[in-house]
């Protein structure tokens, strides 16, 4: 079976390639709409390559919620036809899509008021379930509850007994989403795309008024090269104005309107909680959402128009989210307790309001020049729907019969067979020599590709340890990362192809040298390299902590800016 590894080999080989040969679809931007657009056409029998400036979902599509959700306040809105779209994209995905990576969570809705709000958030969420229903696939999640105050405190400890009358329990699902992203890659990889990341466009080739493919520079070593493409995809989100202006006279069909949000990450000791939870703030809602062994919070929506590679968060952003949840907690907070913080930008579709929280989620398609497709918006449930329309544009412009979208029964690589392997768990961790809890996790994130991850301990039983300074991750898996998942970087794989970055008290810098080693060998690095990788990702964080004590996106900025960028080999 081809599944789609992605390695220095494969990366070189995808280059050789684009530049070798005309393609029918180029998609500039591999965050989950750009890979998820890859995906589509290459499923359509479409010759496809992917480019990426970056690494995989290194802009919003590693920094959101982790949220697969309708989006309730939506309904609020009115904007009913978006929440079905957006519930039925959460089905496919837990039901048939990426069982692996997409899984339900519990959320409770405190009530404040007896009565009315019991009515009028009872009847949203009836909505919400019913809406769910509608879509061909089901909900594949319970219907929601509703909830006595002694019964929400038994499924919540930690909230004050005073701060509610009642509750009302809802199901939506959650998603690692760097590594969905990820996965939408590799899948696309397995159905013949060419992808390679770290891949920067640096201008549009045209062929009179059309687009005709993209100029590129391979950030790992300084080279040039050219890529033509029948039509190009640009799915750059909060950058598309700026991919936009390498179209030398043409006029932006899209402005976007980047808006920050930041998460902080607690240990799951800190609050008392057996489900989710969602409350209403003065500008929006605040989610706390469980995460393995820690909880998410967030999130913020503030405009931002600084930085747009690294989003910072400042010290009043997460006093605000402290304040904000600790109005709710019985035993408050305070900054000691957080372990991680991230920002992201959500590209938003400008539009005449007051503030970004006001702004649409719904996406836009546009052709601002022949061979040239923006795709804009959106959220990243309907990552799927977007890219589905991104390609139907392009199709359009290819004057050849292609066939519909099909992602809809495309299941991403490991989600085949995984509710069988989930129950054969036991077996497998006997068999490998691993407890039950390691292989569940081992599950969750690669699915019924846990197999290649084995294979690598069968071969080097040391890689069968836990990693130093992270031990709930193997230190197979962060040779898998460089190996099969297409990570060039420490920071990729301590930020993206896992959590570590977040998930540990000191941002992962205790883990750092020992991925740095074992990961060396597979990238080519000596050990002038590995120790340049070293101290580049002790800089970032000690870059993103002074940041965080900053008092205002300004200051917060310009820290965070003192951390110094990934450079090519060559240089």
């Amino acid at each position: 079976m081809n599944t789609g590894v992605i390695s220095s080999q494969s990366r070189a080989a995808a280059l050789r390639a684009m530049s070798d040969e005309e393609l029918d679809v180029l998609v500039v931007g591999a965050g989950v709409v750009g890979a998820g657009a890859a995906l589509d056409a290459a499923t359509r029998g479409l010759s496809v390559g992917l480019l990426e400036a970056r690494d995989f979902a290194s802009g919003t599509s590693s920094r959101s919620s982790k949220l697969i959700h309708g989006g309730l306040r939506y309904l609020e809105m009115l904007d009913f036809a978006l929440v079905r779209e957006a519930l039925k994209e959460r089905g496919l995905l837990i039901q048939r899509l990426a069982p692996h990576l997409v899984r339900p969570v519990p959320f409770l809705y405190p009530l404040q008021h007896r009565a009315w709000e019991r009515l009028y958030v009872g009847v949203g969420v009836a909505l919400y379930d019913t809406l769910a229903l509608s879509g061909s696939i089901g909900a594949g999640l319970p219907t929601h509850r509703h909830l006595s105050r002694t019964e929400a405190l038994k499924a919540f400890p930690s909230l004050r007994p005073e701060s509610l009358v009642g509750a009302i329990r809802y199901y939506d699902a959650q998603v690692d989403d760097a590594r969905h992203t990820m996965f939408l890659v590799r899948t696309a990889a397995a159905h013949g795309a060419h992808v390679a990341s770290r891949t920067e466009v640096t201008g549009f080739l045209r062929d009179g008024r059309r687009v005709a493919g993209v100029r590129a520079r391979d950030a790992e070593t300084g080279a040039e090269l050219t890529v033509r493409a029948r039509t190009v995809i640009n799915a750059t989100g909060v950058w598309t104005g700026n991919s936009q202006a390498l179209l030398d006279g043409e006029r932006a069909q899209f402005r976007i309107t980047a808006s920050k949000g930041i998460h902080l990450v607690v240990p799951r000791e800190k609050i008392a909680g057996h489900t989710g939870m969602i409350l209403r703030t003065a500008k929006s809602v605040l989610f706390v959402i469980p995460w393995d062994r820690h909880w998410i919070i967030g999130t913020t929506d503030t405009a931002w128009d600084l930085d747009k590679a690294h989003p910072a968060a400042s010290r009043a952003d997460v006093d605000y989210l402290l304040d904000e949840l600790n109005k709710s907690l019985a035993t408050p907070l305070t900054r000691d307790d957080v372990q991680g913080v991230y920002a992201g930008l959500r590209p938003l579709l400008s539009a005449e309001a007051d503030s970004t929280a006001k702004l649409s989620r719904e996406h836009a398609v546009g052709t601002p020049a022949p061979g040239m497709v923006v795709v804009a918006g959106g959220k990243y449930t309907t990552y799927r729907v977007m890219a589905r329309d991104a390609v139907d544009a392009a199709a359009a412009q290819l004057h050849a019969r292609v066939p519909a979208s099909c992602t809809e029964q495309v299941p991403l690589l490991g989600a085949d067979g995984y509710r069988a392997a989930w129950n054969r768990r036991a077996l497998l961790a006997r068999s490998a020599g691993l407890g039950v809890a390691r292989v569940e996790h081992l599950l969750r994130r690669y699915g019924t590709l846990i197999d290649e991850v084995l294979a690598l301990v069968a071969d080097d039983p040391a890689l069968g340890e836990p990693l130093d300074g992270a031990p709930d991750h193997l230190q197979a898996e962060a040779v898998y990362a460089v190996t099969h998942e297409g990570a060039r970087h420490l920071e990729d794989v301590l930020t993206r192809r896992t959590r570590i970055s977040i998930e540990t008290a000191d941002r992962g810098v205790a883990a750092a040298r020992t991925t740095a080693r074992l990961i060396a060998g597979p990238l080519g690095w000596d050990a002038a390299e590995t120790e340049k990788e070293i101290s580049r990702y002790e800089a970032r964080v000690v870059a993103e902590l002074a940041a965080q004590e900053q008092p205002d996106d300004a200051s917060a900025d310009a820290t965070r800016r003192g951390a110094p960028e990934i450079a090519p080999l060559a240089a």
